[in-house]
């Protein structure tokens, strides 16, 4: 009937291969696009952010503690 009906084993072998190499390059990729750049500094042209309408927190001197 069809006497090359099914793949080589150097065939199924390559697909293995290429399929690995593509896993191993996309995640690679991920993790590239996911770390902080490397010539940013916080520091520079970092000032105060107001975020507009957060809560702000202050701390009670120890003796303004309640008793519990």
């Amino acid at each position: 009937m069809y006497p090359n009906n099914s793949l080589a084993t150097w065939q199924l072998v390559m697909i293995a291969v290429v399929m690995a190499v593509s896993l191993v390059i996309w995640l690679v990729a991920v993790f590239l696009a996911d770390r902080q750049p490397r010539g940013t500094s916080t520091a520079a042209g970092a000032g105060p952010r107001d975020e507009g309408g957060a809560a702000t927190v202050t701390e009670r001197p120890s003796a303004a503690r309640p008793a519990v």
